[in-house]
């Protein structure tokens, strides 16, 4: 290159992803990828080179949304000499090269167990100028021993387990992400660490089943332990886990919560349903009264808990009994919140081809009258913490609605979101902690519109106010995976 040469630009992304934790995850790790790889994030309102679409197979019209998606992608391309599109995920885990054969303007088609080859599928793409499609049937690297870019500069995901060994009716989890296999344990500690170093304050640990794990190294009481160690770790203010099931909810666990100061009392633990025969028929294997148990335990040992969970409602062959069911265990429960689901059949699940399914509009009925009685729940519970101190840390991109108010938003330490007024010169950043007063309630979150009691400025704020989104190198680079990964289900189901 001569003097007067100037260095060719790099190549842009824009990764777009779709359904749970787990994805998101997995997308900060394919812009972790891409970025060690020499291609730089698009700036708002460009056009990327390279747009990725990492799918989700469970939720309602998952295949609609990604097809509509790829359909206006086409012109894009066409006026976009060089751009490649991707699509990897759940979705294409399923649909495998029927996403080129119904969409042959894409270039590259990767799977779950498979994240780490996308720089590599996408240059031998461009070399052979044909489509490339690669799916494996087992885990090869463990998706958190990737490189990752990450959304937050005061919060990060960290997968502790990868896959599912439930059998739930309703849902295909386990056939595109396999049989359950957990990172060791000290991996799992040396990227809590790795992240601290950065500023991280808080951790949510991830798995489609989080207290299964350690079951494939022999140890029943693994989850807990790693509570507790990853709440030891100095300087780290906050863990939060997610999803457990359930079955394999144990007093250990709720014991570490309580005991361990870093632990957030705050649980998210799926109910799908109150009624022991929908229970039965969604293979679930627990019933209400266990279920209220774990409740009941939780909170005599964590009284301030905040309990959120997840309901489907009108599962086949729910009656207006089984129904009502559901309802009472919801009254009981007194979950802060919910996600509630309409029923809808998922090709490839058991549920799909059973008898009784229910029209529509009876199944939206009865999402009404459960939305319902959320919302009263919710809206008594948060009214009821009027007045109560709150720890937050400042959060980016929520509640900027109120940013005209003078507000910002926060989670507690309970998960609650929180809008409160900040000082106008007060220099308080994402990533900062804030301690305030509640003054009001509402259905979904609540208001502090008093004076601040006190603010702590953090790294992870000093790295939010600069504006560069934090980078995490590869970590645990050995052997990533413990147990030895099965053969994939024909059609299973997931813990959430």
């Amino acid at each position: 290159m001569t003097s007067t040469q100037t260095p060719a630009a790099p190549r842009t992304y824009r990764v777009r992803t779709y359904g749970c934790q787990m994805n998101v995850h997995d997308s900060e790790r394919l812009s972790g990828l891409l970025e060690e790889a020499g291609y730089a994030a698009a700036g708002e309102g460009d056009e990327p080179d390279v747009v990725v679409l990492n799918t989700c197979a469970v939720r309602e019209n998952a295949d609609n949304k990604l097809y509509g998606n790829l359909g206006q992608l086409r012109p894009v391309k066409a006026g976009h000499p060089g751009m490649q599109i991707a699509v990897g995920g759940c979705l294409a885990q399923k649909d495998r090269a029927s996403i080129v054969s119904r969409a042959p303007w894409v270039d590259v088609v990767f799977g779950t167990h498979n994240v780490g080859s996308l720089p590599a599928l996408l240059d031998r793409a461009r070399h052979n100028e044909e489509a490339q499609v690669e799916i494996v049937e087992a885990l090869e690297v463990f998706p958190s021993s990737l490189p990752a870019k990450r959304d937050s500069a005061y919060s990060g995901w960290v997968s502790i387990s990868v896959g599912c060994n439930n059998t739930c009716t309703f849902c295909i989890v386990p056939a595109l992400r396999g049989t359950e296999v957990d990172r060791r344990p000290g991996d799992v500690l040396a990227e809590v660490e790795a992240l601290v170093a950065q500023g991280v304050l808080e951790v949510t640990l991830l798995g489609q089943n989080v207290n299964a794990y350690g079951t494939g190294m022999g140890e029943r009481g693994a989850f807990a332990d790693l509570l507790r160690a990853t709440g030891a770790v100095e300087g780290l203010e906050r863990v939060r886990f997610t999803s457990p099931h359930p079955r394999d909810f144990t007093d250990d666990v709720i014991a570490a919560m309580a005991e361990t100061p870093a632990v957030c009392h705050q649980l998210h633990m799926p109910l799908q349903s109150g009624s022991d025969d929908v229970l039965r028929r969604m293979r679930r294997s627990y019933r209400r009264d266990r279920y209220l148990g774990i409740i009941e335990r939780v909170r005599d040992a964590m009284p301030d808990a905040a309990i959120t969970t997840d309901v489907i409602v009108g599962f086949p062959g729910e009656t207006e009994q089984d129904f009502q069911d559901t309802l009472d265990v919801v009254a009981a429960a007194r979950f802060s919140s919910a996600f509630t689901f309409q029923y809808s059949k998922r090709p490839g699940t058991p549920a799909a081809e059973m008898d009784g399914q229910l029209p529509k509009e009876v199944v939206q009925e009865r999402y009404m009258r459960l939305t319902g009685l959320q919302e009263e729940i919710s809206w008594a519970g948060n009214r009821a913490l009027v007045g109560r101190t709150v720890e937050l840390l400042v959060a980016s991109g929520e509640g900027s609605k109120d940013a005209d108010r003078g507000r910002l938003s926060g989670r507690a330490r309970d998960g609650r979101l929180v809008h409160f007024v900040a000082p106008p010169a007060g220099g308080v950043r994402p990533g900062d902690v804030v301690e305030t007063v509640v003054t009001e309630g509402k259905p979904h979150f609540l208001i502090a519109d008093g004076p601040l009691l006190s603010h702590r400025r953090t790294r992870a704020g000093d790295a939010a106010e600069s504006g560069v989104r934090p980078t995490t190198p590869g970590v645990s680079l050995g052997m990533p995976v413990v147990g030895r990964p099965a053969p994939l289900p024909a059609a299973a189901g997931c813990a959430l």
